[in-house]
């Protein structure tokens, strides 16, 4: 369940904003509704050329400030703006989808992550140069980020079988298809697709393309993949009637290209991507057109064009295409980033997705945080529901052949043993150590929960997923100078798990060079509390072990926030405070202790792990996650933690590897340093905005609000 993309700082190392394609100042004319209502990151994906607005005006004179004007591609849709271009003396911009465009469909309401901005022609007619071809053409002048991304992004694009569409699951492993006999897969378009006379093919090249295949491997299931929709009828199909009069299997099933791509001993296309997803693959590919990737040595291509001189390998083919090619916006941010941001938030996606696919079923959900669980767990290719536990729970979960996720601190006695008896399934779920800013018993959302099918991180009663991660995960050096990079960025911001930002500052008193000791209270009946011997009058014990330990000691005592707030069991009167602490901080962000004190001392509070990442001493008696790895003084055992962690392998294993985030506004899965962003931010956007951006951004565009050079009157 964890086995999800690594992810890196944002924005990466290396990358930087793609340079202008079209030189002067001045904004970029849009003629079409449809790309300003569908692209909703359109600003910044001609961010360097220059903002974008509705181009109203179309008189014999260009308006002013006007210098360039983007359309579709080449297509019909697009003539007009380019016969203003012409009149003009103007650049023509052509736009088109890019090569990892989104998680679904267009048509189901996508917007696209990646797109293709080219002054030069357009990557799918092969009778003229496209800026593309043009930096093929140069493969030695890519440089060595782009390499290197490229060489991430397809081990990337391996193991996770994404591609430019990302709505279907992986073909099953256990599914026969090209085990018997060999594979080889007939690529079937649309008709009518602009990009088959674009390549130099007709439909008519298509069925010839099919009786070639057959001829050339006599002994291979030769299978035609067609698109579903041709097969219902809603689209016309190059290859449907040829493969149905020559008895040719059709695998329309709905599942991922790669998965299928991935079975085939030979490939063969007219024009399609998937094509160069077969390549990247590891497959063979034979073309019959013209496509971008083809003429360049690296497929089998039944059609020359003498116009590609250069001999580009994969990797420096993906380099031109995915890294330098396209352009991408990070979903989260809203900002241009890197081909591999996009790629590790679209793998990300699917794994989830994959995961939690078919029946899951919730209990120990209140009503009111049911959303939240729905941003961490939904699935694309699933069924989520809440419920409360009862006699006939396990056998119906049974049945349908479905998970059980339950919030840990709320599990009904018996019921691991119940699923475990069933054969269902049963993970844990718990706030993160990066939760939100504001506390749970407000109600505000968590970008962080825990999934742990061992059991929970804070009950040492059993081994957890996290404590088995620690105890034996490998972490290499990449993991853990990331994990570095993370806590010297959590430090820096004043980040924790709740983030009450407070004003108040109090001075620690005590006498100068006397030992300063925080004294972290807890929630009594909390499950973590009770777990590690707490209950109830628990801070009121831990109080006295710690003065009797340290009599000289100036003792600060932090309530619970929860408690503070009256919402949850842990107070102490203020008389039986006197002789133990000499300070209570009320009302104060704990993250602005940690650099006032000498050492911390909790039962299993998450302040610890705070406390461990700015470098304090900290003492437990209790057995939290942290506890146990040579990092901490501890008072109880912990005989199954046996190795020395660094701490640089805590936080990995904590916060990289073991906790999931999600965006609160844009439902999306995210990771911690998306999560690290918006705990830090001061004024996130409201999620009601972030709603209406798409129609706010078509209105700008259309109206031409705060457009900085204004159409002339002419």
């Amino acid at each position: 369940m964890h086995n999800t993309p690594p992810f890196v700082p944002h924005p990466p190392e290396g990358y930087s904003p793609p340079d202008a394609l079209v030189d002067g100042t001045g904004w970029v004319g849009i003629m079409s509704q449809w790309v300003a209502w569908k692209v909703l990151h359109l600003p910044q994906f001609l961010g360097p050329e220059g903002p974008p607005f509705w181009l109203w005006r179309r008189g014999r004179k260009a308006p002013k400030g006007l210098k360039a004007i983007a359309g579709i591609g080449y297509k019909q849709s697009s003539a007009h703006a380019r016969v203003l271009c012409q009149r003009w003396g103007l650049p023509y911009i052509a736009l088109e989808d890019g090569f990892l465009r989104s998680s679904s469909l267009g048509i189901e309401g996508d917007t696209p992550m990646s797109m293709v901005v080219d002054p030069v022609g357009i990557h799918y007619l092969a009778d003229r140069p496209s800026l593309l071809e043009n930096i093929l053409q140069q493969p030695e002048a890519l440089s060595a980020y782009e390499l290197n991304c490229a060489r991430e992004l397809i081990a990337l694009m391996r193991s996770s079988g994404i591609g430019k569409y990302n709505n279907a699951q992986d073909l099953p492993d256990d599914d026969p298809l090209g085990r018997e006999r060999p594979l080889v897969l007939v690529v079937d378009q649309t008709a009518g697709d602009y990009s088959i006379p674009g390549g130099g093919l007709c439909e008519a090249d298509y069925v010839r393309m099919l009786d070639e295949a057959l001829a050339e491997n006599p002994d291979a299931d030769v299978r035609v993949r067609i698109h579903p929709d041709c097969l219902g009828g809603q689209k016309p199909s190059c290859l449907l009637d040829a493969a149905r009069a020559r008895g040719v299997t059709l695998e329309a099933r709905p599942v991922a290209w790669a998965s299928l791509a991935r079975r085939a001993r030979q490939v063969y296309v007219g024009t399609s991507q998937a094509g160069l997803e077969a390549l990247i693959q590891g497959v063979p590919v034979t073309c019959f057109g013209l496509p971008f990737y083809a003429g360049w040595g690296l497929t089998d291509d039944r059609m020359a064009i003498a116009r590609r001189q250069a001999r580009p390998d994969l990797v420096q083919l993906v380099a031109a295409a995915y890294v330098r090619y396209c352009r991408y916006v990070d979903p989260l941010s809203g900002q241009l980033t890197d081909a591999l941001t996009v790629a590790r938030q679209l793998a990300s996606k699917k794994a989830r997705d994959a995961a939690f696919a078919g029946p899951t079923t919730v209990l120990g959900v209140k009503r009111h945080k049911q959303h939240n669980i729905r941003r961490f767990f939904a699935s694309r290719w699933g069924q989520l529901r809440f419920s409360v536990d009862s006699p006939q729970l396990i056998s119906q979960v049974a049945a349908e052949q479905g998970r059980l996720l339950v919030w840990a601190a709320r599990e009904p006695a018996g019921l691991a043993e119940r699923a475990r008896q069933a054969g269902v399934p049963l993970w844990r779920v718990e706030d993160g150590f990066l939760r939100s800013t504001g506390l749970g018993a407000t109600n505000s959302p968590a970008l962080s929960l825990v999934l742990d099918r061992g059991g929970i991180h804070y009950d040492a009663q059993s081994a957890s997923d996290l404590e088995q991660l620690l105890q034996h995960g490998e972490f290499d050096a990449s993991c853990l100078a990331e994990a570095a990079r993370l806590r010297a960025q959590i430090v820096a911001s004043g980040t924790s798990k709740f983030n009450l930002r407070s004003n108040v500052r109090p001075a620690l008193l005590g006498q100068p060079g006397q030992l300063r000791v925080l004294v972290v209270g807890q929630v009594e009946d909390d499950a973590s509390a009770l777990c590690s011997g707490g209950g109830a009058g628990c801070n009121l014990r831990l109080l006295q072990q710690v003065r009797a330990r340290l009599p000289d000691a100036w003792i600060l005592y932090k309530p619970h926030p929860d408690v503070e707030a009256g919402k949850r069991r842990g107070h102490i009167a203020p008389a039986q405070l006197v002789g133990l602490a000499d300070q209570v901080l009320a009302g104060v962000d704990i993250a602005s202790l940690y650099g006032q004190v000498d050492a911390l001392h909790t039962l299993s509070s998450t302040a610890g792990f705070e406390a461990l990442l700015r470098g304090l001493p900290v003492v437990t008696y209790g057995t939290p996650f942290y506890a146990g790895w040579g990092l901490t003084e501890d008072h109880q055992p912990l005989p199954r933690r046996t190795r020395r962690l660094t701490l640089d392998q805590l936080v990995a294993g904590a916060l990289l590897r073991y906790a999931r985030y999600a965006d609160v506004q844009q439902d999306l899965p995210c990771d911690a340093w998306h999560a690290l962003a918006c705990l830090s931010a001061p004024h996130p956007a409201p999620v009601a905005y972030r709603r209406v951006a798409p129609l706010l951004n078509y209105t700008r565009t259309m109206l031409g609000c705060g457009r900085p050079l204004a159409p002339s009157k002419d």
